[in-house]
Parts: C-alpha cells; sequence; structure tokens
C-alpha cells in the first residue's frame, strides 16, 4: 500500500497529526504548524488523491484510515492526537475509531455533513462537483488570493495554499484536485456517514473529540445566497445535536470558533490555542466539562466559489 505525503514540521512533544479538507492539502496547516511546534511533535499529511498523496479507487473511509495508519507507522507515530479541517475531521474521527490505541485523541474542526435527502443537499453537491478535476484557467490562483481576501486571510499565505492544492499544467493552466471519480467517491463516503446523524455517527469513538464548529459566515457570492441558508440550517441542527452529546458524554469537548469555515487558514493562530489548549487539558480530567454553547452562534459549513462554484469541505 503506498505511503501518503507528510510535511514533518518538526517540534518535541506529543505527535500531533494534521488533516486537511477537500480540494486542499497540507498546506493549509502551514502557518498554525508554527504555533504548534513549541510543544508538540506536528506532522501534516496530504489525504489520497489530494496535494502530493497518491490517488486510491476506491476512495472509501476504511481505505484512507488504512493508508493514514500505514502511513504514520512508517514516520514512527505510535500514538498521536489527529487534528482534521473538514473533510479532514471526519477523517480524524473515523481514525480515532478504527485505531483506538494509536489515537489518543481526534479533533474535528467543522467537518459535519447531511444525508443525501436533506432539502438542498442535491444543489450543494451539484455546485460541489462542477469543477472537480477540471482544468482551471490561469488566472486560477489569483482568483483564489481574491477570494481568500474576502475572508481576511493574508495574499502569500492563500497564494501558497491555492498553487499546494492544485497541479500546474505546462501551458500555465491548473488542475484540480482531486480527479472528479475521487470525487464522485468522497461525495459517495460523505454521505454515507451523513446519513447516520451526527449523534449515531459518533457512537463507539470513545477517545477524547473535540469538536468545533465555525461560529461565522462570510457574505455570500452573489447567486449563492441559497447556500447561505441551506448552511445555517444545518450548521444549527448539528450544534442542536452537539448541545445533546456534551451534556451526556464527558469524552466529548464542543466549542465554536470566531472565524468561517477555512479557520486554520483564517485563524491559524486562534486555532492551534485551541488545539494546544485541548491537547494539555488531556491530561486533566477537569478539561473535558461540556460547553454550554447555548449562547454561542453555530456556523455553516461554508468555502470558497473562486472558481465553478467550487466548495470546500
Amino acid at each position: 500500500m503506498p505511503l501518503l505525503h507528510v510535511h514533518d514540521y518538526g517540534g518535541d512533544g506529543p505527535h500531533l497529526v494534521l488533516l486537511h479538507g477537500f480540494s486542499r492539502s497540507l498546506a493549509d496547516w502551514d502557518a498554525a504548524a508554527t504555533h504548534l511546534t513549541a510543544g508538540h511533535r506536528v506532522l501534516a499529511v496530504d489525504l489520497p488523491g489530494h496535494g502530493r498523496s497518491p490517488d486510491i479507487s476506491p476512495w472509501t473511509m476504511p481505505t484512507v484510515v488504512r493508508h493514514l495508519a500505514d502511513t504514520l507507522d512508517a514516520h514512527g507515530v505510535p500514538e498521536a492526537v489527529v487534528v482534521g479541517h473538514s473533510l479532514g475531521g471526519m477523517v480524524a474521527v473515523e481514525y480515532a475509531r478504527a485505531n483506538p490505541n494509536h489515537a489518543r485523541a481526534a479533533v474535528n474542526l467543522d467537518g459535519f455533513w447531511w444525508r443525501r435527502a436533506y432539502p438542498g443537499a442535491d444543489r450543494v453537491s451539484e455546485v460541489l462537483l462542477a469543477s472537480a478535476g477540471a482544468i482551471a484557467p490561469r488566472e486560477y490562483i489569483e482568483e483564489n488570493v481574491a477570494f481568500s481576501a474576502r475572508l481576511g486571510i493574508p495574499a502569500d499565505r492563500a497564494e501558497a495554499a491555492a498553487r499546494a492544492a492544485a497541479r500546474p499544467l505546462p501551458d500555465g493552466t491548473w488542475q484540480t484536485l482531486p480527479e472528479r471519480a475521487a470525487a464522485l467517491e468522497i461525495q459517495d463516503a460523505l454521505e454515507e456517514l451523513g446519513a447516520l446523524g451526527v449523534t449515531t455517527w459518533l457512537d463507539g469513538v470513545d477517545c477524547p473529540l473535540l469538536l468545533v464548529q465555525a461560529g461565522r459566515r462570510p457574505a455570500p457570492a452573489p447567486g449563492m445566497e441559497w447556500f447561505a441558508d441551506f448552511s445555517t440550517r444545518f450548521a444549527q441542527e448539528v450544534s442542536d445535536e452537539l448541545a445533546t452529546l456534551s451534556r451526556t458524554r464527558p469524552t466529548i469537548t464542543v466549542d465554536t470558533m470566531d472565524a468561517t469555515h477555512p479557520m486554520n487558514l483564517e485563524t491559524p493562530e486562534a486555532v492551534a490555542t485551541l488545539v494546544a489548549d485541548f491537547v494539555r487539558g488531556l491530561r486533566q480530567p477537569s478539561h473535558r466539562q461540556p460547553s454550554n454553547i447555548s449562547q454561542r452562534i453555530p456556523g455553516p459549513l461554508s468555502g470558497r466559489a473562486p472558481h465553478g462554484g467550487k466548495f470546500e469541505v
């Protein structure tokens, strides 16, 4: 089984493994990782079909988890807190489920999905897949940088992340990743988990979990106002389930980040602080107290749409 591409940021302390979202790469973690290495050994991984990692087929959660486990074993990581953003957050939870002896804890940053029949889900899927595996124009990177600026993401950070997440072609255009076949399989994998609902999905994951929602929603792009309504409605339903879980399962901590969905790019220092505090609290049982999220603002699963209406998940 081929290994996944890993970037070792170094550092000393408990192992942290960082996973990115759909259509992104491990470069999304560059800024946050620099804040984490003071107290942790930090590695980031490109998920299959993303960045510099090989494609796999079929792209299923069990297969991805096995690739991740083999990769971490090859890099001498016996135990880790696995931190994932969006799609990576869902992979982090599934890794913890499958590897209870190797996952010290898992952090899921705004990685939740809906069932196939959820009202409006078909429309979201259509937009999500519109540019999957497509050839993007020469201006693709500039479009990403301009869109990211709306979220307050610095241009240099946005450009580096956009370049790492796509494949340059000889004529100056860009191949978006993952390839379309993989994107379709990823959607199937997400819908399979989404069909369970958050509460049922998290059954059987016994290690400590930190589940984080985005607390802000960006202004919708012209013509995408419907997605703002969809994501707000779905986020509220997730928030309600998380509130119940935080009261009934002492291993689950729930929080809300004052950021939009791409929080690891938008507010990397705040994300790093949240993760570091959670890891530090693993040695202190009193840390895992239910969060009072009734006074927090639930956030949407929002993303970017600079080319072909493409979302990040």
